[in-house]
């Protein structure tokens, strides 16, 4: 009866996603900030209250990654979809490494808020921020390496989608942040934007720095077998 009971809020978990997810992502990109919010305040629930009409960020994240896994194997390429599969593992084993990648934009954004407000950094007090970041790096991060996607079609003919994409992605998440670190803050546009430049630059040199050490080490074991 104990496994027929997992199994049946394991069902339920799994279907409900299908209405919160897009729910989701639509409030996400409409209305950015204020999921942001709400992303705090739910962590002051109690545990089985939190996230009730959404999906917690940290999943959000997670399976937003997992789409973009899918389109991008569906989409024609130049590269072989199935490489970067076949040196990680399996395909969980990728999804935890975009996971760890793009987990560094909100983790390098919650850490200069706190920073900037003279805030102590530990677990507890980085992880509202750093949960309110998950919603909006997981929109972020779909449109990105859908651009990216488009830039690797066969015979160039995905670039102009692929440039188009991938502005609309930094420029959305820009005026994102930029608003937050404003309203968190209580600064003016230009320090907010200033502040923002300098943590997108790190995550993207941080990001970049963890993708080397994944694919370096991918590759010395599966030469080694």
């Amino acid at each position: 009866m104990k496994l027929l009971k997992s199994l049946e809020e394991l069902l339920y978990e799994l279907v409900s996603w299908l209405l919160f997810y897009p729910l989701t992502v639509w409030r996400t990109a409409v209305t950015p900030l204020k999921m942001m919010r709400y992303a705090d305040t739910e962590l002051a629930d109690r545990p089985e209250d939190q996230y009730e009409d959404t999906l917690s960020p940290p999943l959000f994240l997670l399976i937003t990654l997992m789409l973009s896994q899918g389109v991008a194997g569906a989409l024609p390429s130049i590269y072989d979809p199935s490489e970067a599969v076949r040196r990680l593992g399996s395909g969980s084993n990728l999804l935890i490494a975009r996971g760890v990648i793009f987990g560094i934009f909100p983790l390098c954004m919650a850490a200069i808020l706190l920073r900037r407000k003279k805030v102590r950094l530990t677990r507890d007090s980085l992880r509202p921020p750093f949960f309110s970041q998950c919603y909006v790096a997981a929109l972020f991060a779909f449109v990105l390496v859908l651009g990216l996607d488009f830039y690797s079609m066969p015979s160039g003919q995905g670039d102009v989608a692929g440039a188009i994409t991938v502005t609309i992605a930094v420029v959305w998440y820009a005026q994102a942040e930029v608003r937050w670190f404003m309203q968190d803050l209580g600064i003016g546009a230009i320090r907010a934007t200033a502040i923002f430049i300098g943590a997108f630059l790190l995550a993207i040199t941080a990001a970049l720095a963890i993708a080397l050490l994944i694919n370096l080490d991918a590759t010395s074991i599966a030469s080694a077998t």
